[in-house]
């Protein structure tokens, strides 16, 4: 059975939920190795709208940019986790490095990134690739903090520290 993770799914909920003019919220990551961590940033991240939009990155865009053995899990897979975890409306694939592009189209209202950015007086720190696209049109960025060691690396580091 095909499951539509492609952003013209994600733009008939997004004009959908945008007509009922109640806050909704977008977020995006790899979500590579899924575990608590991650549930606890949706659950936050859910809380803050009606809907929750999940940008996932596809397999290109996660090998260019966590490297070698990675993705561990396809795209599709993970669409299809996220999108069975109750806080999550609908997820998307997309195969840029940033999900500018995604909200330029989407245009959320809320956008959610995790705690592993920092704002400071310039900005965020590290860069936040997407602020730009988000302020344009008037929509608001937050954080949202993560449980500490519940990184898909550190896991990752455990695993490989086994005997």
């Amino acid at each position: 059975m095909p499951f539509p993770f492609d952003l013209e799914s994600a733009r008939a909920l997004a004009e959908r939920l945008h007509q009922d003019d109640a806050p909704w919220v977008f977020t995006n990551g790899h979500f590579d190795l899924l575990h608590v961590g991650h549930l606890d940033y949706l659950e936050q991240a859910r809380a803050l709208g009606a809907a929750l939009i999940v940008g996932i990155n596809g397999d290109e865009s996660t090998f260019r940019l966590k490297g070698l053995g990675r993705p561990l899990t396809p795209a599709l897979e993970r669409a299809r986790l996220l999108e069975a975890l109750r806080p999550v409306t609908q997820a998307v694939i997309f195969d840029e490095d940033t999900a500018a592009s995604v909200i330029k189209v989407l245009r959320p209202p809320i956008y959610v990134k995790g705690g592993d950015y920092a704002p400071d007086s310039s900005g965020f720190e590290p860069p936040l690739p997407e602020r730009a696209a988000v302020e344009a049109y008037g929509g608001r960025v937050l954080l949202i903090p993560y449980l500490p060691g519940h990184a898909t690396s550190d896991i990752i580091r455990r695993i490989r520290a086994l005997p």
